[in-house]
């Protein structure tokens, strides 16, 4: 499958729900528990969605399109919810994301992307040049990548109690790099 703005938008704009679906109203155990050292909960994941969502795709977007020769991307901090989040209930993380996400993707749709706007290039601090369909790709493959990740965390919480089932459970296979 090639990158398609549409195709991709009705997968950004499906997160939020999702995410609302899979873990508003939950026990703090879920939200709060990780896979170990160095790893993310659920509610970390939000948070730095959250983040993303302010600093990340938009702002590059922006970058990318703007007529100066000055092309070069911020640094992205991916631990910055540890700060940013304090405080925060995983419930406003939530509608914070939800928010966010509608007004970044109704921006998205505003810029009138056309097919040679897709080619035109940023400069990522360590990975040099990109496109903006790189850019735009890597946010919808970024999301699927996070919903996994909490669907993995919240299998782990059980990973012990399955039993012989463990041999089964490929979910509980995976080892995140520390």
């Amino acid at each position: 499958m090639k990158f398609n703005l549409q195709q991709s938008i009705e997968l950004l704009e499906r997160t939020p729900k999702v995410l609302n679906a899979m873990l508003s109203g939950l026990s703090e155990e879920w939200i709060n528990n990780n896979e170990g050292n160095n790893t993310w909960s659920p509610y970390d994941v939000v948070g730095h969605l959250v983040h993303g969502e302010r600093t990340d795709w938009i702002p590059r977007t922006f970058i990318i399109m703007n007529d100066s020769d000055q092309k070069t991307f911020t640094p992205y901090d991916r631990f910055a919810q540890f700060e940013e989040s304090k405080g925060k209930s995983l419930e406003q993380l939530l509608d914070e994301f939800e928010s966010l996400r509608k007004a970044n993707l109704e921006q998205l749709r505003g810029f009138g992307l056309m097919d040679s706007d897709l080619r035109r290039q940023g400069i990522h601090p360590s990975l040099g040049p990109v496109t903006l369909r790189n850019l735009l790709s890597a946010w919808v493959v970024h999301d699927q990548g996070h919903i996994a990740q909490i669907s993995r965390v919240l299998a782990k919480q059980y990973k012990e109690d399955v039993g012989p089932w463990n041999e089964y459970m490929t979910i509980l296979k995976y080892l995140p790099k520390e």
